[in-house]
């Protein structure tokens, strides 16, 4: 299978286990600055979709684009918070059957529309967005440079992008053998091509035209998420839900433990990016 279609494949497959358990929003949670504060995990996962807005300086919305919208969580957050209409996309036909039902219910189907589409095939000609909303998605993408330049196209002058994804750290020193073992296992069992720094990420976003381009390291913010991840999945009805969902997420759920290690040992990094067409 190619990588999209393996991608499809775990988030049909994991899609309903992730709702039972968690909720509507399928990224980490921010548990203040340091990862101290004590809090329920899904007023943990809002506040990372408030605190993330706020770090990028998102004033007013009229149209966006959640990029990698799961089952639109954010998409209903953004819509309500600035009253603005949106499109989500994924590969992931039951994500977006979720999506639809989900946002039938909370009545913005008049503002949000969910397709099953790659990201790297939106075309510039489409409405302009104003903002383009990417959580925990750019790590899927294996072309990077040329995901900066398609957000810069489609975005209106005066339009904003701000991002979350998976990094690894500073090549400042290089990787060991177990480092790259470690990002290598994470890798196949989440169905991700190589990760990069936060620090390629913004070169890569500079070169595409962007105006402003900040970063942020918020590791240690999210690094609760994952002890909290295992625990629900361990619990009778996570193991029950992963047993029926299937060998994929049983290996995504096993893969939980190496990204947990990696918050631990400074390997992988929580990576936010920003900036402004101009």
């Amino acid at each position: 299978m190619t990588l999209n279609q393996r991608i499809q494949t775990f988030y049909d497959q994991s899609t309903a286990v992730w709702l039972d358990m968690w909720g509507e929003h399928m990224h980490h949670g921010y548990y203040g600055p340091d990862g101290s504060e004590q809090k329920d995990h899904l007023q943990a996962q809002i506040d990372l979709v408030t605190e993330l807005l706020r770090w990028g300086d998102v004033q007013q919305v009229e149209h966006f684009l959640d990029a990698g919208c799961g089952v639109g969580g954010s998409s209903r957050f953004l819509a309500k918070l600035y009253g603005a209409s949106g499109m989500g996309v994924t590969l992931s036909p039951v994500q977006v059957a979720e999506a639809r039902r989900l946002t039938q219910q909370a009545k913005l189907d008049d503002r949000l529309t969910f397709e099953v589409k790659d990201m790297m095939t939106i075309q510039a000609s489409e409405k302009p967005f104003d903002l383009i909303w990417s959580m925990e998605s750019a790590e899927h993408i294996r072309e990077k440079e040329r995901l900066f330049q398609l957000f810069y196209d489609c975005l209106r002058p005066g339009g904003q992008f701000v991002m979350a994804t998976w990094c690894h750290r500073e090549l400042d020193t290089a990787l060991t053998p177990g480092d790259q073992k470690l990002l290598d296992q994470i890798c196949h069992l989440y169905h991700l091509p190589p990760l990069v720094a936060v620090s390629d990420l913004q070169a890569f976003a500079r070169q595409a035209g962007f105006q402003g381009v900040e970063t942020a390291d918020w590791s240690a913010a999210v690094a609760p998420f994952w002890p909290a991840v295992i625990r629900s999945a361990i619990s009778l009805p996570g193991v029950k839900g992963l047993l029926k969902s299937g060998w994929g997420t049983i290996k995504g759920a096993w893969a939980m433990r190496y990204m947990r290690q990696g918050f631990r040992n400074g390997l992988l990094k929580f990576g936010l990016v920003k900036g402004q067409k101009i």
